[in-house]
């Protein structure tokens, strides 16, 4: 019983100081009881800002060959579905010479598409065939080396494999695979 009367007092006492506004002040600072202090010292966090770097991208490059630079959550890499199945909204890209470097896919790359539009930036070396799901796809692409280089951008047939970058031309130059985008 006699813990009561001291928070009585002490609330008392808190009462009276939120009233008057009159507070203790710590005799080391001089700011009053219950203040914040702020230095110069401290910063606010950063606001929370999408930066669209895709997740994990280092270790997908170092595990597939693969380098995913930044896209709007979209158009995400997937594992392929079995060899004469498909999947709904799944993108397909054949890749020549990643079989060994791909220790996953073996050099087939899938894309699970979502929203009625997605888009992704990436490069993806040695690609010789798309093969769409239903949506309208244009593929951006680079071919040449030394400062010599030729861009192309591929308009895809929606629903069947595409031909592009050496599997689309008679020099059969190897061609990067730089953006996706899709539409519905």
């Amino acid at each position: 019983m006699r813990s009561i009367p001291k928070l009585l007092v002490a609330g008392a006492v808190a009462g009276s100081v939120a009233l008057t506004g009159v507070a203790v002040a710590d005799a080391a600072t001089g700011v009053p009881a219950g203040s914040a202090v702020v230095t110069a010292d401290d910063t606010p966090p950063p606001p929370d800002v999408e930066d669209f770097v895709y997740p994990d991208a280092d270790k997908i490059f170092t595990d597939r060959g693969i380098r995913l630079i930044t896209g709007d959550g979209h158009m995400v890499l997937v594992d392929c579905p079995a060899p004469g199945t498909t999947k709904p909204g799944v993108l397909l890209i054949d890749t020549r010479g990643m079989t060994d470097r791909d220790t996953i896919g073996h050099g087939k790359f899938c894309f699970q598409i979502t929203g009625n539009s997605a888009s992704i930036k990436l490069e993806l070396p040695s690609v010789y065939g798309i093969t769409t799901p239903d949506y309208a796809v244009t593929a951006h692409m680079v071919t040449g080396t030394g400062g010599q280089t030729e861009e192309k951008t591929f308009t895809l047939l929606r629903n069947m494999p595409n031909p592009v970058g050496e599997a689309s031309e008679p020099q059969r130059r190897p061609y990067t695979l730089l953006d996706l985008t899709a539409t519905k």
